[in-house]
């Protein structure tokens, strides 16, 4: 794990109808709440059954920096999280210091109660926005990557309406929690694929913007 410079933005970071500012410990009892439904956790790294050991795993100094909880700007409801993972690219030994901390995984959860209204799509674009934009306003990152389980049809569309793209297929390399050998999936995209990309959204805004 790479510690990313989020201290050194501005927070919240705004959409057109969400607010994304790092989570604190108050938060994790809410994103547990939804966290814990079997329906988001059936594609989820785990699904959490005890609150209280939820919130001492999420909210250690080292893990809680990696959330970000989005908000409704209308009421400030809580309504998903993201997760923002800096990494080192892989690099001879040669130039590795040039590939410390360049890339980031991303993830992403939206409470059901909350879905079909487009909060997922505004929330992903607005972190991979934040990851890929230019100091002082983003972090400046080169890439960023999501994994998943190939057959999560929805997060796989979600993404590609982002703007990642399929990098990789790996066939049965991932084992489910029900034991069946699934296919994994990567997807990517680099700085300057976003930055080019027809349809660029506009510039995340500043608080009071």
């Amino acid at each position: 794990m790479v510690a990313l410079a989020l201290d050194s933005l501005t927070w919240p970071r705004r959409t057109a109808r969400l607010a994304i500012r790092p989570a604190t410990r108050e938060d994790l009892r809410r994103v547990f709440a939804y966290r814990s439904r079997e329906d988001v956790a059936h594609w989820m790294t785990h699904r959490p059954t005890d609150e209280d050991a939820f919130v001492e795993e999420h909210g250690t100094p080292e893990r809680l920096p990696l959330t970000l909880v989005v908000e409704r700007r209308s009421d400030g409801l809580l309504v998903g999280d993201l997760y923002l993972h800096g990494e080192d690219a892989w690099a001879q030994r040669e130039v590795a210091e040039r590939a410390a901390g360049v890339q980031a995984e991303i993830g992403y959860v939206l409470d059901p109660e909350h879905g079909g209204q487009g909060y997922a799509t505004e929330a992903v674009t607005a972190l991979v926005e934040l990851a890929l934009s230019p100091v002082p306003d983003g972090l400046g990152l080169r890439r960023v990557h999501a994994e998943l389980f190939a057959d999560n049809g929805p997060s796989a569309r979600l993404l590609e309406r982002v703007g990642l793209r399929l990098e990789g297929r790996g066939r049965q390399d991932s084992l489910h929690r029900d034991g069946r050998w699934l296919d994994g999936a990567s997807y990517a995209l680099l700085a300057d694929e976003w930055a080019a990309r027809p349809g660029a959204a506009a510039p995340l805004r500043r608080p009071g913007g």
